[in-house]
């Protein structure tokens, strides 16, 4: 069981803000939260974790709670990197995103027009089988998981050969399914379409425009940080015991990201704005109405007893879309050996 918990959550408005103090998170409308949060690492048995709020543009809370590593008894803060597993997939769609505004690519011409190495377990796929398929996990794929995570390779064009041999349990369109290998594959094509690595279009065309200076990916780029947490998983029930990373390096544009949420709160801010930084357009305006638009359904009916307050469960792109009480919320979680995280923001709020 995974155990480590980062959480970037974005409101992008509240009520008004109450007491302030200059200097100090002091909140009114966040009078308690820090015992709530306390209280989590006790009832997840958790070692360390990270939280923060954002209202706009302002973060408004930023804390670590417990301890990087249960060994060495290091605090956690608002600094501290960790894996953030598939939070990593809204990166990914918006460097295809960005190539789509400028033309070089569609979401919906099959995809083997722009990476014909992808190979489909039959002629119907490949020639059905778009980027707006692969990007709301429409494809008829399931996730064939252990093809990746048992046999490890850092050669993406390897990895890419495996999915010739993977076969659909439905035909392309017709069901969700979460499938980690076709958001690899959206990496490469941004590979092949721009003749950079996924890591340095990361690099240049996010993190850097956002100062994101600490983020990175995957293990093997942040290992050397001082101020990284450490996986954990139970032993027991209720016994951590250290796990090693998974340097989940070839898989990369599916996961790989490690960061804070010191700088996950700036990548919150860009999509609260739609899609702009400091006034600056990052993520492509019609990237931004395409990403947050539910493109596949995950699951229908009336939303259960025990959590009436869900509702309206659809994919986008790199993002899950839903109601919560009421509010449109645009959410992803990620976990990877060790931890687990979510980022959310509410776009109408």
């Amino acid at each position: 069981m995974r155990y480590l918990l980062i959480i970037t959550l974005g409101f992008t408005s509240l009520v008004s803000l109450g007491q302030k103090k200059a200097g100090n998170q002091t909140d009114t409308r966040l009078a308690g939260l820090d015992a709530e949060l306390q209280q989590v690492l006790t009832d997840w048995k958790a070692a360390g974790f990270a939280v923060a709020v954002l209202e706009k543009n302002k973060v408004i809370y930023a804390k670590g709670f417990g301890v990087k590593n249960i060994q060495t008894k290091e605090p956690v803060n608002a600094h501290t990197l960790f894996a953030i597993g598939s939070c990593t997939k809204a990166f990914t769609s918006s460097l295809v995103g960005m190539l789509a505004d400028q033309q070089k690519l569609s979401y919906d011409e099959p995809v083997r027009k722009y990476l014909p190495s992808l190979e489909f377990y039959n002629p119907e796929m490949n020639s059905l089988t778009t980027l707006r398929d692969m990007m709301c996990h429409r494809t008829g794929l399931p996730r064939h998981d252990l093809s990746w995570y048992l046999n490890q390779s850092e050669d993406r064009d390897s990895l890419i050969q495996r999915v010739k041999f993977m076969e659909p349990t439905f035909r392309p369109k017709e069901k969700y399914q979460y499938n980690n290998f076709m958001f690899l594959a959206q990496g490469v094509v941004v590979e092949k379409l721009t003749g950079q690595s996924w890591e340095k279009n990361m690099q240049e065309k996010i993190f850097k425009q956002l100062g994101m200076t600490r983020s990175n990916m995957p293990y093997s780029a942040v290992k050397a940080d001082t101020n990284i947490a450490t996986p954990h998983a139970y032993l027991n029930d209720s016994t951590l015991k250290i796990v090693p990373h998974y340097n989940i390096a070839g898989m990369g544009p599916a996961g790989a990201v490690y960061s804070s949420v010191s700088e996950m709160a700036k990548w919150v801010q860009t999509w609260i704005y739609g899609g702009s930084y400091n006034g600056v357009q990052i993520i492509p305006a019609s990237h931004f109405r395409e990403a947050t638009t539910g493109q596949m359904v995950i699951g229908g009916g009336i939303p259960p007893n025990e959590r009436p307050f869900l509702g309206a469960s659809n994919y986008g792109f790199g993002w899950m879309l839903s109601t919560y009480k009421g509010h449109y919320q645009v959410e992803h979680g990620g976990a990877i050996d060790g931890f687990i995280a979510s980022t959310c923001f509410f776009p109408n709020d």
